[in-house]
């Protein structure tokens, strides 16, 4: 085989400036037992327009126990949020009937990953095929938090930026202290079970746009990946959209959080964008501090002292979030966000999922129907209880 001969180009849309959108990936769970049910193609075609062609806002995923809610491009993440919830009210239309309830968190607490089964799809079929034992164990759920970037020069120095709020991010979101019904001593067993696909993880923090363009290149040309949305970083461009994705958090258990941790994603990336209109330098890690925060954080979640600066000083990431609470007020208020930014707080103060559901377990003998119970009843209150 000879070596790759020409360059790939690799096209960056435009998209307004901190435009937002959010993915939201739902567990199936049966009313009665808390296990997970294999629905989802009952879903996707009881929820399809009255002309017959699919609701672009709720798809498929890799296994037949989730769907997957996803916003229009939107001005806030007030607008965002509201589009989720109404796919989520045309979805229980379909499952309330079923006797199918609604969850998410990083993992299901005692579901089977071996009893699931896989969304016939060409795409996902070739992923289980080439990764196997560790496709097959993919029993996750994440938030996906897409940011406009109106000009591509400002994506790879934002993308460096944001991995330095990853340790922020995964802690405020960490859901999955459970798999197969054990307690993994984990805040996030999802973040770490999610890397080992390949191309998922941290991924590379190029300087120039060609340097990411040579490595998809490569990536193809090897037959790695067969396109770009297979390159599953935690952080990444993505050019079809013109957007920043943050692939950071576990599954989000209610309404309230996912707009809080979003509004902290959304004026995150426009204050890093403001920064270098203002021709300030963007915060940056050395990747050795970043594989350890993120492992930090998927350990110890809200008590994890995370490196806070290429010094390697370090601190509490619960006082770190604090401090951008305050200093992303006015960014907040520019996006239209300040409300959902301060219901953060709620999260520090009632503790992230992770640990309401140990608190339950604890409480209920550690029967974790009973913590499935709990997570259920949150997504129904659109609020952390």
């Amino acid at each position: 085989m000879t070596g790759r001969q020409e360059q790939l180009t690799l096209p960056f849309a435009e998209s307004g400036r901190s435009s937002v959108g959010i993915e939201w990936e739902l567990a199936l769970v049966d009313a009665d037992s808390g296990d997970l049910r294999q629905v989802a193609n009952t879903v996707l075609e009881g929820v399809r327009r009255e002309d017959g062609s699919p609701d672009p806002n709720i798809a498929q995923e890799l296994l037949l126990n989730t769907v997957e809610v996803i916003s229009r491009p939107s001005k806030t993440v007030r607008e965002a949020a509201d589009d989720l919830a109404e796919s989520i009210g045309r979805i229980r239309e379909v499952t309330d009937p079923l006797r199918v309830e609604l969850m998410c968190a990083g993992t299901h607490p005692f579901g089977r990953w071996d009893h699931q089964r896989v969304t016939d799809k060409q795409r996902y079929n070739t992923l289980i095929d080439r990764t196997q034992w560790w496709g097959r164990q993919m029993l996750i759920y994440g938030v996906h938090v897409h940011v406009g970037i109106e000009d591509r020069a400002k994506v790879l120095p934002i993308q460096r930026a944001m991995h330095t709020v990853f340790a922020h991010l995964q802690s405020l979101s960490a859901s999955s202290p459970f798999w197969g019904g054990e307690d993994t001593g984990y805040a996030s067993n999802r973040a770490l079970m999610f890397q080992q696909l390949p191309t998922a993880g941290l991924g590379f923090q190029f300087a120039e746009w060609s340097e990411l363009e040579h490595y998809v290149g490569d990536m193809m040309h090897t037959g790695v990946i067969d396109g770009f949305d297979e390159v599953r970083w935690d952080i990444r461009p993505s050019p079809k959209f013109g957007t920043l994705e943050m692939r950071i958090c576990d599954g989000i258990t209610n309404l309230t959080e996912l707009r809080a941790i979003s509004a902290l994603t959304h004026c995150l990336v426009e204050h890093f964008s403001t920064m270098i209109d203002e021709g300030r330098e963007l915060p940056a890690l050395p990747a050795w501090f970043l594989q350890e925060n993120k492992w930090r954080s998927a350990r110890y979640g809200m008590d994890a002292i995370i490196i806070l600066d290429a010094e390697g000083n370090e601190g509490l990431v619960t006082d770190d979030v604090a401090r951008l609470i305050g200093e992303l007020a006015p960014v907040a208020e520019r996006l239209g966000c300040s409300a959902e930014l301060a219901d953060l707080k709620v999260t520090l103060r009632r503790g992230a999922s992770y640990q309401r559901q140990r608190a339950v377990a604890r409480k209920n003998a550690g029967e974790l129907d009973a913590v499935v119970a709990s997570l259920v009843k949150e997504m129904r209150a659109d609020r952390p209880l």
